[in-house]
């Protein structure tokens, strides 16, 4: 299983980046479905560390995270932006997350996260034969939205395809209190998914 944990935004914000998108030739758009913010990657796991690591995060308490979208970068290796993204505001509580998921995580023995933390949403995989990315920047620079409060962080799946990553919501974990919210799939959680 290839995992990875993260924050499913609301329509409203999903709704507001798929607005803004398009206008840059070769650029891979996101889908609605797979908008998100990567609080940590995992990879590929067998079903008992998936059933570990689906456990470990039930531990995770952090008050609920209220944020909203704040501008639009790259990220790219070597000179070559290879996605596009919009950030969020602020950071540090996001951050703060990341950390205790990170902390979690390493008590059921995977390595803490080396890159630095960035809180983001991916709107666009871009490719070698991408076009020019300026007037998108220029115009989405300031791409913003109101403050909407996040109530829970997700434990997904992805599955590669040649359309692209399918991404399943595994558990949903609440922020704000100490109790734990099962995917609406969740009668036989650990015999189906793990």
């Amino acid at each position: 299983m290839r995992l990875f944990v993260g924050i499913d935004p609301p329509d409203s914000i999903k709704q507001r980046l798929l607005a803004a998108m398009g206008g840059i030739s070769g650029a891979r758009w996101q889908r609605e479905d797979q908008l998100h913010l990567t609080l940590r990657f995992i990879g590929e796991v067998d079903r008992h560390r998936a059933a570990d690591v689906a456990a470990a995060l039930s531990g995770v308490h952090h008050p609920e995270v209220t944020m909203a979208l704040s501008g639009t970068d790259v990220f790219g290796k070597q000179g070559r932006p290879d996605s596009l993204w919009v950030g969020v505001t602020p950071e540090e509580p996001v951050k703060v997350l990341h950390n205790k998921v990170d902390q979690c995580l390493a008590r059921v023995g995977l390595d803490p996260e080396k890159r630095q933390f960035k809180p983001h949403i991916t709107i666009a995989r871009l490719g070698s034969r991408v076009g020019s990315l300026n007037g998108f920047l220029e115009a989405s620079g300031g791409l913003s939205s109101p403050p909407c409060t996040m109530r829970d962080f997700c434990l997904y799946e992805s599955r590669l395809t040649h359309e692209g990553a399918n991404y399943t919501i595994l558990e949903r974990y609440p922020l704000g209190d100490n109790g734990w919210l099962p995917d609406e799939n969740d009668e036989d959680w650990e015999d189906a998914r793990i």
